[in-house]
């Protein structure tokens, strides 16, 4: 009773009575007050009001105050104890929080620190190729900067700016520089951190985000993969990442007051996207950026070759990099740096470059040990293939014989006629071996299923068949076609073949240069 001190205060005149109805069963007395028992409840008066005398009846216990830091030193000691006993099993990995399930516990922690500004150190002259994009947002850098001049014609600030484009194109930078260019505060989130196992936290979560930015405004809030929190709706149920949607929509839709607060969101799936949330109003704007064309591929090269010892043309690599978004660029000339440098060499070349292209497009593998047989086909497969790549002009440099591909896949629109230069490009390997070995081996099966791919697109997508409503057999009758077009062609090359072959059992390389310098003389 007196360390949870819940007894009811009374005066002097009602302890009296009390006790001499004699339902006291027993008397604690401490420094500041005296507390009387009975059958029902505890009562209490002070100390400094009653005498021994009333107790004359009564067995009096003393409670010390001593006694209750006895208690609190006994509980802190067990606390700081435990504590120490929880760190040590962690550290030791005899029990882990996470392992345990409490991933969730650690999650809200997280969670529940302060949203913070950070400040941007990337500027538009920091990146390459993006001269559309900057002129697109220069009026909102702007706004942000004079926003008193605009409100004068009445013009408000664009509420949201979406960017879309494939992976690695910038999106992220572009938002930096932004910031940057408009000297307010810049609040990063990803989509995928607004996703919470617990109900409401992923609403809570963007509420705190845009509270932080309003209070900082003017300011900018970046949402990079948005599509992670913002997908369509289905109607059907209502979880978490919906009421997170939800959320997220009210605070863009101007219920509550978000003037100079500019949200600015990036994905690369802008078709997965809830209709609400691309309407005008939240998404007043939406910006594309694509893949780098070649003049851009060369300003965003010169950028990261600025500070690389080299004697190149920034052209010539830039020619070599179809399909390059600005991170690959990035690592192109990272991987070529590092590979100048392990080989000792004072500066990178082309030959650098070449080296690290595969490697950066597509991954680097395991080469695979093979017998002198298995090389011989080897080299007949890749002969073929460097020597149509080359008389049909596909976009590459140089071939390697451990190249599981040549060029890269694109999505670009192509003619009917680039479509089938690049099948029979993906058939020429196995033509080659055919004609020499009659077969081939099962390498084969990537470039296979991808001519397979592009034939069944021309027929059922591209209406490329004998008509535009595709026919039976008609994808059978266009594979054989390329096929025998295909075998036509190396039957007239042979003597190109066999130089290409020799070349790639040498020295395992050929440029397409050098095999075009061959074609040319015959041809």
């Amino acid at each position: 009773a007196i360390l949870r001190d819940n007894a009811e205060l009374i005066t002097l005149k009602e302890a009296t009575t009390i006790l001499k109805n004699n339902s006291v069963k027993s008397v604690v007395s401490s420094k500041d007050f005296t507390y009387l028992q009975t059958d029902k409840d505890v009562y209490k008066i002070a100390s400094s009001q009653v005498t021994p005398n009333m107790f004359v009846d009564y067995e009096v216990k003393v409670k010390s105050s001593s006694s209750i830091i006895v208690y609190i030193l006994f509980f802190v000691l067990f606390a700081g104890l435990g504590t120490l006993m929880f760190r040590w099993l962690q550290k030791n990995k005899i029990f882990n929080v996470e392992k345990a399930g409490d991933t969730k516990f650690r999650s809200s922690l997280e969670h529940s620190q302060p949203i913070e500004s950070i400040k941007s150190d990337v500027t538009f002259s920091d990146i390459g190729g993006i001269s559309d994009v900057k002129i697109e947002l220069e009026e909102i850098i702007d706004f942000m900067k004079k926003p008193k001049r605009y409100k004068s014609f009445g013009a408000r600030m664009p509420r949201g700016v979406l960017l879309v484009g494939p992976p690695g194109v910038g999106k992220t930078m572009i938002a930096k520089a932004v910031a940057n260019a408009a000297g307010v505060p810049f609040f990063y989130q990803s989509g995928a951190s607004f996703v919470q196992i617990y109900v409401g936290m992923g609403a809570k979560r963007v509420h705190e985000l845009f509270q932080a930015a309003k209070n900082n405004s003017p300011s900018i809030i970046f949402i990079d993969e948005i599509d992670a929190v913002g997908k369509k709706r289905d109607g059907q149920r209502s979880d978490e990442r919906e009421s997170t949607l939800n959320q997220l929509l009210t605070e863009m839709d101007g219920f509550e007051n978000s003037s100079g607060v500019i949200v600015i969101a990036a994905t690369n799936k802008i078709d997965v996207l809830d209709s609400a949330l691309l309407r005008a109003g939240r998404f007043d704007r939406r910006v594309f950026v694509e893949l780098p064309t070649n003049k851009e591929r060369a300003s965003i090269l010169s950028k990261y070759l600025d500070k690389v010892p080299h004697d190149l043309d920034v052209n010539s690599i830039a020619n070599m990099t179809v399909g390059f978004n600005g991170a690959s660029l990035a690592t192109l000339v990272n991987e070529a740096s590092l590979l100048a440098i392990r080989q000792h060499d004072f500066q990178v070349t082309i030959e650098h470059f070449h080296q690290v292209k595969d490697k950066v497009m597509f991954g680097k593998k395991k080469l695979q040990i093979l017998s002198q047989e298995q090389k011989r086909y080897r080299i007949t497969y890749q002969a073929a293939k460097v020597i149509c790549a080359t008389y049909f002009d596909l976009p590459f440099e140089k071939l390697l014989l451990s190249n599981e591909k040549l060029t890269p896949s694109t999505d670009e629109p192509l003619i009917k006629h680039e479509l089938e230069s690049r099948v029979k490009m993906l058939l020429a390997g196995i033509v080659a071996c055919n004609i020499k070995y009659n077969e081939h081996a099962s390498s084969a099966k990537g470039d296979l299923d991808e001519a397979k791919e592009i034939v069944d697109k021309m027929i059922k997508d591209y209406g490329m068949g004998s008509s535009l409503i595709p026919t039976d057999n008609e994808k059978e009758i266009l594979m054989k076609k390329l096929y025998d077009e295909t075998r036509n062609l190396l039957e007239s090359l042979q003597d190109v073949m066999k130089y290409v072959e020799n070349v790639l059992n040498e020295r395992e390389s050929i440029t397409k240069a050098d095999v075009k310098k061959q074609l040319d003389e015959i041809l």
